[in-house]
């Protein structure tokens, strides 16, 4: 289910962009987490202001139900050498394998490069530094732009062989490779539910401490679990704002905060989404409810929400700022105004801000 998408057929793709200096980018988390900046942007009167993410509290008020995604990034990127099923003699040369999508039972969706090099029917292995082999998974189809279905032979822990040999899949913007601090602060601190193959990266600012802050002047905390997939990177290959198609993504929502909103929805309270992998679940989930209460389930999304969007559940939203002519630009848009989040944009380039996943952070409401 795709959802509403914008009315003004004249949007461009190319209408989302912005000059970024490259030294912006952030390369590295804060030296604390929590200890970035916040522009917050009031979207009624058209007012910016500067602040720090530790100002956050004072943005909510009692009542407010603040929505988490739990999800947990797995350590995607892998290292492989090809064979050939009949000899399984390892060839020279490495291959890159970024697992996207689980497809059933040890069989993943993956991005390969040089994908040219990884046919069908070849196996790939996957070795430890000490030689040995830890994961082996046969070639069953190609795709597009390096994509190929692999299947894996079944092992007595999968994601724990990952946890070996595995690295944490930072994104392309990120030019380094992972590091040991990367374990730790690319993952939120409330991360439960692993299947991520990038961060929900505004959850990446808060601490036990803030949580405990929120809680205690009465703001209502829930969680939902969207398993956040490459197509939050891939480039919008059309040219048109109504062409844009997504990847789908795995979601689940709990009966517990399916309560908490449906109790925050008929008492007027405003629901604050942590991210945008939040906002898609739950204008995903308030869509497929057609007006009725939320119930619990799991399922996937591929919503694309940009300008002429009709936000159904969301107040206020806490998002990192996102590259120019991408989807989340677009969603963030829709939520405040294209040329008033560009303004912002032009602000926070001017004002040095810290772009992307370990960059700062903005506040719409």
């Amino acid at each position: 289910m795709s959802g509403k998408r914008a009315t003004n057929r004249d949007l461009r793709v190319a209408d989302f962009g912005f000059d970024l200096p490259q030294e912006l980018i952030a390369q590295q988390p804060p030296a604390e987490r929590g200890a970035s900046r916040m522009l917050v942007v009031d979207r009624a009167a058209g007012v910016l202001q500067d602040a720090a993410f530790a100002e956050f509290p004072s943005q909510l008020r009692p009542g407010d139900l603040l929505v988490l995604n739990d999800s947990r990034v797995i350590p995607a990127r892998l290292y492989a050498h090809r064979t050939t099923i009949r000899d399984h003699e390892a060839s020279t040369g490495r291959i890159e394998v970024m697992l996207t999508e689980p497809e059933g039972e040890n069989r993943w969706r993956a991005l390969v490069r040089p994908g040219r090099k990884v046919a069908v029917g070849e196996r790939l292995v996957f070795p430890a530094v000490s030689g040995r082999i830890e994961l082996e998974a046969d070639v069953l189809e190609r795709g597009e732009f390096g994509e190929r279905l692999l299947q894996f032979a079944p092992v007595e822990d999968f994601f724990a062989a990952l946890e070996r040999i595995g690295h944490i899949p930072l994104p392309p913007y990120i030019h380094r490779d992972d590091a040991d601090v990367d374990r730790e602060r690319y993952q939120t601190v409330f991360s439960r539910e692993r299947g991520s193959v990038a961060a929900p990266t505004a959850g990446l600012h808060f601490t036990p401490a803030m949580l405990e802050n929120l809680a205690a002047r009465g703001v209502e905390i829930a969680r939902v679990t969207l398993h956040v997939g490459l197509g939050t990177f891939a480039p919008l290959r059309v040219e048109r704002v109504d062409e844009v198609h997504l990847h789908r993504e795995r979601y689940t929502l709990s009966a517990e905060t399916a309560g908490a909103i449906n109790r925050a929805v008929a008492e007027g309270r405003r629901i604050v989404a942590v991210g945008t992998t939040v906002v898609r679940t739950l204008e995903h989930c308030a869509l497929m409810a057609a007006g009725e209460p939320l119930e619990s389930h799991s399922g996937t999304t591929q919503i694309f929400i940009s300008p002429g969007f009709e936000f159904r559940l969301v107040g206020a939203l806490l998002t990192n700022f996102h590259l120019p002519q991408s989807s989340l630009l677009m969603l963030v848009s829709a939520f405040a105004g294209r040329e008033r989040v560009l303004a912002a944009y032009r602000h926070a380039v001017a004002s040095r801000y810290r772009f992307f996943s370990y960059g700062d952070c903005m506040f719409l409401h």
